[in-house]
């Protein structure tokens, strides 16, 4: 081979291996986005059983036909707290089985039919141009992806047919097993994915290549693949917390240990493959797939057992620094999976009501008990409401761009609630003045008018724990309860205001009060609405 023909076929190569990744990226990017609610559902059934753990992660696996990505959402999981490592632990043995399957799809490249096949990227498009819904253009995009994964594998095995004898000669030589070993590592390491790795393997078989003797030599890459697949995971987890960088170094020690077994086994059985999976499958790309799969799955139920041992060492090697508490449920590695990253964005904005009803809670109490001392404490809290609804319309705002989700009905609606939540703490902050006031006046209400006050801020606060759990539960059928506390602070504004007027009028009540009183319900009142407003928000 001149170096003509050596420039030509590695440029062909990579522009196979380049259409093989924007298809596999269209795939995944689309079917992520179309099947968002079940990874949703997916992930909200984490469980303690280990099992079920095992069919999250490789069912989510499977479905974004992604291991780094899944991988990933786990280690944000983790961070936030939402998961724990031993759940961890199993999710990720399972999404390394997931992850089998694109190698599964790849093997069918073998195939004189899959030729056929490509001409779903013309299909694809057609309809993702003339399909005016949304779900239809994804599908579109999808089988688009499909396509073009088998065009890229096409063009990969054809630059290696068309240099057979060159490259042949060139792989033949290569027979160390910690050299394949450490190029399997390396190769999946620089494009962080173990899927691209294989599929180039598998469009060499298909082209008739082999490396090395014939013998276990291709395993040793496909080995190699799985420890390099660690290296997203590990990147991602390197700024975030301990538990997070946990869970990254259980994803290495699982595939590390695993690939050590293997590597030994074929070591000590030169005829593995020739005696296994040589005899049971003809075609040599089905029969590296078959392998890919084998191990995972051997691994899984393996180590499955030993998750406790994983989770344990782990917390010898990463050690905790000090007391870790969640500031946010907002995690970049979120972004990724938009059903994922609202169902956090909902997590925080119920941290967010939180804060900004604490906030009213102490600027009433520093009203009703003429404390200066609380009006501090108060703004406090409104300040570190105004921070994560800030942080929240920051990561909204990138969640849209990334996903281009502007039109969707949750990014409006949580835009919309952390408005409402916000004049909560709008409303803390008019209750501070209402002190000074009071104080600086020497305004004094009577006890009967205090615990009136009191029933109503009481069914402020029953109207907050109902839209709170609506809020959480995702419940529609609270708010006939909802609607009727709302009704009775309307109600109480309503009252108050009319006891407030004949009082004034027989001269029980001094006129310099009204300001402060009248306004002071009518903050009661719009807090109810802003409420009623967030609950209203709550899917029926």
């Amino acid at each position: 081979m001149n170096s003509t023909q050596l420039t030509m076929f590695i440029v062909q190569l990579l522009a196979g291996t380049g259409v093989f990744l924007v298809g596999v990226h269209l795939l995944t990017s689309n079917i992520e986005q179309l099947a968002t609610g079940k990874i949703k559902e997916l992930f909200g059934k984490t469980a303690s059983r280990r099992m079920v753990n095992v069919g999250i992660g490789a069912a989510t696996t499977a479905l974004i036909q992604s291991s780094g990505v899944t991988t990933v959402l786990i280690v944000g999981f983790v961070n936030v707290g939402v998961m724990n490592l031993y759940q961890a632990a199993a999710m990720i043995m399972g999404a390394n089985i997931g992850t089998t399957v694109t190698a599964q799809i790849a093997a069918l490249s073998a195939f004189p039919i899959t030729t056929y096949i490509q001409i779903l990227v013309f299909v694809g498009i057609m309809m993702n141009m003339v399909c005016k819904r949304d779900g239809p253009r994804r599908m579109g995009m999808i089988l688009a992806g499909l396509g073009l994964i088998f065009i890229g594998l096409a063009l990969m095995s054809d630059a290696m047919k068309a240099n057979k004898a060159g490259i042949q000669s060139l792989f033949e030589v290569v027979t160390n097993p910690f050299l394949l070993f450490l190029l399997g590592i390396f190769l999946t390491a620089l494009v962080q994915s173990s899927s691209a790795t294989t599929s180039v393997i598998i469009a060499m078989s298909v082209a008739g290549l082999t490396i090395g003797t014939g013998g276990n030599e291709v395993l040793y890459i496909i080995l190699g693949t799985n420890i390099g697949s660690c290296v997203t995971a590990l990147m991602s987890s390197a700024t975030a917390g301990t538990n997070a960088r946990r869970a990254g170094l259980i994803h290495l020690m699982f595939n590390t240990l695993g690939s050590a077994i293997f590597f030994l086994l074929l070591a000590c059985w030169p005829d593995f493959m020739a005696l296994t999976f040589r005899r049971w499958f003809a075609s040599p790309a089905t029969q590296i797939a078959m392998f890919h799969t084998f191990f995972n799955v051997t691994c899984t139920v393996l180590f499955l057992p030993l998750c406790d041992g994983f989770v344990r060492a782990s917390e010898l090697l990463v050690r905790e620094k000090q007391a870790e508490t969640v500031e946010t449920y907002l995690d970049e590695r979120m972004l990724a999976s938009p059903s994922l990253a609202i169902s956090q964005l909902e997590q925080e904005m119920v941290r967010l009501s939180d804060t900004a009803m604490e906030a009213f809670r102490i600027g009433y109490r520093s009203f009703s008990q003429k404390d200066r001392g609380l009006i501090a404490p108060t703004h406090e809290l409104i300040d570190r409401a105004n921070s994560i609804s800030q942080s929240m319309v920051d990561y909204l705002i990138r969640l849209s761009a990334k996903n281009k989700l502007t039109e969707d009905r949750s990014i409006s609606d949580l835009h919309s609630n952390i408005g409402d939540t916000m004049r909560i703490a709008e409303i803390a902050d008019n209750l501070t003045k209402y002190t000074q006031k009071s104080i600086d006046k020497g305004l004094d209400f009577s006890e009967n008018v205090k615990e009136e006050l009191n029933r109503m801020v009481e069914r402020v606060e029953e109207l907050y724990t109902l839209t709170r759990q609506a809020i959480l539960e995702q419940t529609p059928t609270l708010m006939p309860d909802i609607d009727r506390a709302e009704e009775d602070i309307d109600a109480m504004r309503k009252g108050l205001i009319e006891r407030h007027i004949q009082r004034l009028n027989l001269g029980e009540c001094r006129p310099e009060s009204s300001g402060v009183f009248i306004n002071l319900v009518s903050n009661l009142e719009r807090l109810g609405d802003h409420l009623t407003y967030i609950a209203y928000t709550v899917p029926k």
